[in-house]
């Protein structure tokens, strides 16, 4: 395989990674009530509608509190997506080093998400992106076999 395009199929698909985690962090933290985003599965791991919930009287302060904290994770999303972006494109991937370093970094978060996933989330939307996210990794790690030590 050409180096060139091998080099390309390794650091592109990582970069990727980086825009959607940025673009995810985005819309949590401009999404007027981002906890709906995923409304089916939320009201099922809370075993109660949000109406039902925001109906009681002393949950009078509960979307401010979601509204903080999905917010809070959608800046983690931003930061996160930034730093994989800016490593990326600083490093390249050029080394054995800095791919393997971000290829077991990724591989830890995505294992721990997935754990989350399916036994928190099981009926999220989300987890098809994760799968999408998993696919960009598996192909980098797949093409970086093609390129020099």
């Amino acid at each position: 395989m050409n180096k060139r395009i091998a080099h390309n199929l390794t650091w592109g698909p990582i970069f990727i990674i980086g825009i959607i985690a940025c673009t995810l962090g985005l819309i949590g933290c401009l999404h007027q009530e981002p906890w709906l985003l995923d409304q089916t599965s939320n009201e099922v791991l809370i075993q109660t509608s949000f109406n039902a919930l925001f109906a009681e009287k002393i949950n009078s302060g509960l979307s401010l509190y979601l509204t903080t904290l999905y917010k809070f994770f959608g800046m983690w999303l931003i930061t996160i997506g930034s730093l994989v972006i800016g490593y990326v494109y600083v490093t390249r991937l050029g080394t054995k080093v800095a791919r393997n370093s971000i290829f077991l970094i990724l591989m830890a978060n995505f294992l721990a998400t997935y754990y989350l996933a399916f036994n928190y989330l099981s009926s999220s939307s989300l987890i098809a992106i994760l799968h999408l996210l998993s696919f960009f990794l598996a192909l980098s790690v797949f093409f970086s076999k093609y390129l020099p030590d």
